[in-house]
């Protein structure tokens, strides 16, 4: 009966959609809409038919292998075999599938508790957000259909009181799951996830169980679909499911994807909070530098198309956006993301660039990286091609941190925040696990609280799980925050009652208290809560770790280096000047500047009509000078230029002061991503300006780049190029301080 009716839904849907696409397009010639309009619901259409395709593939894979018939299987489907085909040292391990077989029943029973207990609530706040309030499951039944694992690796280079696996887990079940939202009745159906599953047994002792504990954990978010059954199946339509999915990819990595795990403990001899408190190993700092070559997803009539990218890069749950760079297929990011690693073997740094759209973002390629890699590089600056496109690459810059308990650290983590000009990086984290509370008072007399703890550093803010109806809750979970000045930064913890949404107690902690504690940590240290009852306590754990960068010192050395080099090359012209602050620090070779003008002539081309002339009129039409400072910072990669103000102009009518400023392009490519201006100096002859303007230039690059700059008399109609002058960098050792000659700008 039950299969009848879903079948009958199924014809249902099927003829509404069949009903509804011959309206629309009616309506759109009768409106004289665009062809576009009617092309568009058609491809998405066939796209996600397709998707539909490919997932009950996998789903029958999984479904015939676990009814015996796995040779059937694996000839039908060459392409989807297990990992233990492919990888030798991965265990085919069938006696695992016959034991979780053997247990499925009483998993589903435990899972339905979880679910219940934590899924639940995490899936309604994530909801509230897309405005769908209320959500409950009504029914969670996993079906006769277990989870099987493809294959079993076990490490052995690991420490000697842990074991650690990698689980490579598939399920393609027959769960009914039943919820409700807003008002309305829905269903999960085909439910499939496809992930590498890590478990840890630590620590190993010398009584029975020998384990102490295990660890359960996603090193990656795994891959999730699923279809949408009852009501809920109008969201079925491309892009409309894409709000449940999200929460349900989110909720699951809140609980089980790293630096989230699922700890079990196995024996009383073993702390809570040993096993619960999470361990980070090191901070990943990636610097998205840039993209070039992507795929051109919007396309023109004309042929000629640009994409609107943005990346996100992901390590476990950790997950990090760029901006959207509009009407651009060689995007310049420059954004810098930082990612806490608990775990380096088998973890992956995981990377997609995406094109911004109204409707659906469409794909311009993925590409992943070993965190074991970047860890034992320390430093890497790399091209990754971009997989699964015809072409694109992705220019990244990372650098490995690791941890320390000296508090000594701090200056120079701190000194490199300064140096790479980012207020809003990090220089250590705090790791705070939180135990239990006591006596705490009620808001209603007939009803115990339902309480949850709140923790809020800066605009990050983790919470605990709700104990409810009780006093004395035990929560025994730890979290992971960025630190951003340890010696200024203050956390704010609050007990809230669930129920009335109302704060118990309330108070600050300053992080700079941890530096006069050994090692950087406290442990199990109680907290007043009120100072009329010493009973009333909080019961927690705080530990900071400062950011070390073991390769910082060597840059400075470098750089050290670099401005003792400079500073002792001998000067062939002092040039006057009425910025002395500037002539001070280093003269200027003028051949060295005619030269660097005259060879700029090659790179200006079409755009720069006027390079031929300039290399003529070098030494003979000086008409002022430009003072500024360039140098180079090779942590940001970034040409910095100070642009000080503008001295000994020759004007054609120097009678009235003039409304100036300067603008500058990167040479050869002069795109509009590279220019850069001052602000407007009014009424003047020789303005100062004292700016500074930044280029994202690799390192590699700089010697090829060219800076042309050119001084602008802003007036009412049209602005008017009065001087200008390119310098070839190739010409400039960096740092560099003087003037440099201005030439006439040829009339048109």
């Amino acid at each position: 009966m039950v299969t009848e009716n879903r079948n009958s839904h199924a014809a249902f849907m099927d003829i509404l959609k069949s009903v509804l696409l011959p309206i629309i397009i009616y309506y759109i010639g009768y409106f004289n809409l665009s062809f576009i309009w009617v092309l568009v619901p058609v491809i998405l259409n066939v796209l996600n038919k397709e998707r539909k395709r490919l997932l009950n593939s996998r789903r029958d894979f999984v479904r015939k292998s676990d009814d015996g018939k796995e040779k059937d299987a694996i000839l039908d489907n060459i392409q989807d075999l297990p990992a233990w085909v492919f990888f030798p040292d991965v265990d085919r391990a069938e006696w695992l599938n016959k034991i979780v077989k053997q247990f499925w029943p009483n998993v589903n029973y435990y899972v339905r508790d979880l679910l219940k207990d934590y899924a639940e609530i995490e899936l309604r706040k994530n909801l509230q957000g897309f405005g769908l309030k209320g959500f409950t499951f009504e029914r969670i039944v996993l079906g006769n259909v277990p989870f099987r694992t493809g294959g079993i690796r076990v490490y052995e280079n690991v420490s000697r009181d842990e074991i650690v696996m990698d689980i490579d887990v598939t399920y393609a079940g027959d769960c009914d799951i039943k919820f409700r939202f807003s008002g309305l009745k829905g269903g999960i159906k085909n439910f499939q996830l496809y992930g590498n599953l890590r478990v840890v047994l630590k620590p190993l002792i010398h009584t029975l169980p020998l384990v102490g504990g295990v660890q359960i954990f996603f090193l990656n978010t795994p891959d999730i679909d699923f279809d949408l059954d009852g009501i809920a199946g109008v969201l079925e339509f491309p892009g409309l499911s894409d709000a449940l999915r999200k929460c349900i990819r989110d909720t699951l990595a809140s609980m089980i994807v790293l630096p989230n795990r699922f700890p079990i403990v196995l024996s009383k001899d073993i702390s809570s909070e040993k096993l619960k408190t999470p361990n980070p190993v090191g901070i990943l700092r990636i610097h998205i530098i840039e993209a070039k070559n992507l795929l051109k997803k919007d396309l023109k009539l004309t042929g000629k198309g640009k994409s609107d990218p943005y990346a996100i890069f992901a390590v476990g749950e950790q997950t990090f956006k760029t901006e959207a760079i509009k009407n651009n297929v060689n995007p310049k990011w420059d954004s810098w993301a930082e990612f806490v690693v608990l775990d380096y073997n088998g973890q992956e740094l995981q990377i997609t660039v995406w094109d911004e759209d109204q409707t659906d973002d469409e794909f311009l390629g993925r590409a992943s990286v070993e965190i074991s890699a970047l860890m034992l590089a320390g430093q890497s600056d790399m091209w990754i091609t971009l997989e699964e496109v015809k072409h694109g690459k992705l220019h990244i810059r990372s650098t490995w941190l690791t941890l320390s308990d000296r508090y000594e650290d701090l200056k120079s983590a701190l000194y490199e925040t300064q140096q790479l000009q980012l207020p809003n990086m990090n220089s250590a984290l705090l790791i705070a696990y939180i135990d239990s509370a006591t006596n705490l008072k009620q808001v209603k007399t007939s009803t115990k609280p339902d309480t949850y703890v709140q923790l809020q550093l800066g605009k990050q803010v983790k919470s605990t799980t709700i104990i409810k109806r009780s006093i004395n809750p035990v929560w025994e979970e730890g979290f992971i925050l960025f630190v951003n000045d340890p010696e200024r930064d203050c956390m704010n913890v609050k007990i809230v009652d669930a129920k009335t949404e109302t704060d118990l107690y309330e108070f600050f902690y300053d992080i700079s208290n941890l530096s006069q504690c050994d090692g950087l940590e406290f442990e199990r240290e109680p907290v007043r809560l009120d100072c009329g009852n010493a009973d009333i306590k909080l019961i927690w754990f705080l530990h900071l770790k400062i950011f070390r960068n073991e390769h910082f010192e060597e840059y400075l050395e470098k750089r050290r280096l670099s401005n003792s080099s400079t500073t002792s090359q001998p000067a062939v012209v002092e040039r006057k000047s009425s910025f002395s602050s500037v002539s001070s620090k280093q003269s200027v070779n003028r051949s060295d500047v005619a030269e660097a003008v005259s060879d700029s002539q090659s790179s200006t081309g079409s755009k720069s009509p006027d390079a031929t002339s300039i290399s003529d009129r070098a030494l003979t039409h000086y008409v002022g000078e430009i003072n500024m400072t360039l140098r180079y910072s090779m942590q940001r990669q970034r040409l910095i230029a100070t642009i000080q103000g503008l001295t000994n102009l020759h004007y054609d009518d120097d009678k009235e002061p003039k409304d100036l400023y300067v603008k500058m392009y990167l040479l050869p490519e002069r795109s509009k991503a590279s220019k850069r201006k001052t602000q407007v100096v009014k009424n003047t002859f020789n303005p100062t300006f004292d700016e500074q303007v930044e280029f994202l230039v690799p390192q590699e690059e700089l010697g090829s780049k060219k800076l042309e700059i050119s001084v602008i008399e802003e007036k009412m109609l049209k602005n008017v190029t009065l001087f200008w002058t390119v310098v070839d960098l190739q010409k400039i050792s960096l740092p560099y301080s003087g003037g440099f000659d201005l030439h006439l700008k040829k009339r048109e």
